[in-house]
């Protein structure tokens, strides 16, 4: 916590302060609260997602007005979400105590339901001795221990300005964004400077909310729209199961599988990436993964050629981008695959008897070359075996080496539980779990997605 300045002239007793000697204190005073509202709104702007910016607004907060807990609600005025609650010094069983209470007789309950009478910070300086509050506020402030409260609406200025809160507005001009809430231990109420300051530093709190909600939405849409572009249900083909797994990154990379029935009971699998992110690597992904499924019809039992022409697709539709991609032409009841790859990553297939990398040969990206050739490898799976086909995002996310996240790959798979292996979908869930870093430690997952594919050959 960055402390607030307290600094006031000691008088001398008898002698009464010079003019000169009053004016350097409270320049001095001033200048402490602009240094430390500096140190506050850097650290804030700092933050590059929602949930780190709503945290530390809400811990310097505290400091500036000197309480130790709170709660921040964000709630859109807009109601396009999202809509969080986050607490200070407050468990998840104290933050459903405080909403058992009725939204309209709390200060932010107001605030968010748009009531006329809280257009300002209200403070409630004695809870437990104020007969006019309901008294489930006073009940709660009883169990959890605290004593007064002050609340300060989250708003961005132009709501401030014209109290923007129609539907079609947007994250920057929505008006109410949410409120926060300071508790103190005694009853207690905010000095008039503190109050000031907590204000400037809320307004501008509120700016880089508004900025971060924007990110957060397209981000939100743009996963969403990347979802709709991937297979809705896997084939079910005899002899081998299917499962797939995404996890995107906000930035919504090119990360795409498909799976798709193609005649005599044959199945083609691909996976692949499309570099960038974003609208145009949505867009170029959808396209290559579109195009792949005419070429695997048509001439699905040869990899190479489906590729081949993929390449062809990628450098007439997408001239400055590149890709990689995997095909495999798979024949279940013979267990057999026949596949090519194009700068991917080679398949891992794991069972009770082995785990071990398919050896493929090595391949330029689509797109990279001025035409694009490899041969196809084809090996057969043992009963029982899941082939995992994995993009590159995978890797790229554990932070380590390649050599090492190879070994960390592998090592996940050779570590799947017996009882799991029946169920691919099961097989790549332990991997994800196992080779991913946990509790925020993914180091590349703001720019990284990763797409699984398993398939287990009975």
């Amino acid at each position: 916590m960055v402390p607030v300045s307290t600094h006031t002239a000691a008088p001398t007793e008898g002698i009464p302060s010079a003019p000169g000697a009053f004016i350097q204190d409270r320049l001095a005073g001033w200048v402490s609260d602009l240094t430390t509202l500096h140190e506050l709104t850097e650290r804030l702007a700092g933050t590059s997602t929602l949930d780190s910016a709503l945290h530390e607004l809400l811990v310097a907060g505290a400091a500036l007005v000197g309480a130790a807990r709170g709660l921040l609600v964000l709630e859109p005025a807009d109601g396009r979400g999202p809509s969080r609650t986050i607490g200070l010094g407050l468990s998840h069983a104290d933050l459903g105590h405080i909403e058992t209470v009725p939204r309209s007789a709390t200060a932010y309950g107001r605030f968010l339901d748009g009531l006329p009478d809280t257009g300002a910070p209200l403070a409630s300086p004695d809870i437990l001795g104020d007969p006019g509050l309901d008294p489930g506020c006073r009940e709660v402030a009883a169990r959890l221990g605290y004593a007064a409260s002050y609340t300060h609406p989250l708003a961005t200025g132009a709501a401030e300005a014209a109290g923007a809160t129609g539907p079609n507005a947007t994250a920057r001009t929505t008006g109410r964004l949410g409120a926060a809430v300071w508790l103190y231990d005694e009853p207690a109420e905010p000095l008039e400077r503190q109050c000031h300051l907590v204000g400037v530093y809320v307004r501008y709190a509120a700016e880089h909310l508004a900025r971060l909600l924007e990110l957060e939405r397209a981000r939100a849409d743009a996963v969403a729209i990347a979802e709709e572009l991937l297979p809705s249900r896997l084939p079910r083909i005899p002899g081998v199961r299917l499962a797939a797994r995404r996890r995107a990154g906000p930035g919504a990379g090119g990360d795409w599988y498909d799976a798709l029935p193609l005649p005599d009971n044959a199945l083609g699998l691909a996976i692949g990436s499309v570099g960038g992110s974003g609208p145009a690597a949505l867009a170029a992904m959808g396209r290559l993964r579109a195009g792949l499924r005419a070429y695997a019809v048509m001439e699905g039992e040869d990899p190479v050629a489906v590729l081949s022409d993929l390449e062809l697709l990628l450098r007439m539709t997408e001239p400055s981008a590149a890709a990689t991609a995997l095909y495999a032409y798979c024949e279940p009841d013979r267990r057999t695959i026949v596949l090519a790859g194009a700068g991917h990553t080679p398949p891992l297939v794991t069972g009770e008897r082995r785990t071990e990398f398919v050896e493929t040969t090595l391949s330029a990206p689509l797109g990279m070359l001025s035409c694009w050739e490899a041969p196809s490898v084809e090996f057969t799976p043992l009963p029982g075996e899941t082939v995992l086909f994995y993009t590159d995002g995978l890797l790229r996310r554990t932070g380590d080496t390649r050599d090492r996240a190879f070994a960390r790959l592998h090592a996940a798979a050779a570590g799947v539980p017996k009882v799991l292996r029946q169920d691919p979908g099961a097989v790549a869930d332990h991997v994800l779990r196992t080779v991913l870093p946990a509790d925020g430690a993914d180091r590349n997952a703001a720019t990284e997605d990763v797409a699984v594919l398993a398939a287990r050959f009975d």
